[in-house]
């Protein structure tokens, strides 16, 4: 509880609805993460990453595959400043 008797608030990279983070050694181990790992990794919400990818106007490139968005840890990696 905060001071004032009310619960505290949680930020957005907090409680049980936070998206995926991943270090970039987490990154660099692998090929590839869904969508929502890079959103958290970017700090972009659930609904923005949706509606970037939709739009291919995601941060960095995004596959389609089947129903889902898969993102090539390179592009992730290197719009990080990490090559």
């Amino acid at each position: 509880m905060g001071k004032s008797g009310k619960p505290k608030r949680k930020g957005p990279s907090q409680g049980k609805d936070a998206l995926p983070r991943m270090s970039v050694a987490d990154l660099k181990a692998r090929a590839t993460v869904d969508l929502l790992t890079a959103a958290g990794t970017l700090g972009i919400g659930r609904t923005k990453a949706y509606e970037l990818a939709r739009a291919s106007e995601f941060p960095c490139r995004v596959l389609r595959i089947g129903g889902a968005y898969i993102v090539p840890t390179t592009g992730l990696l290197e719009l990080l400043g990490e090559h």
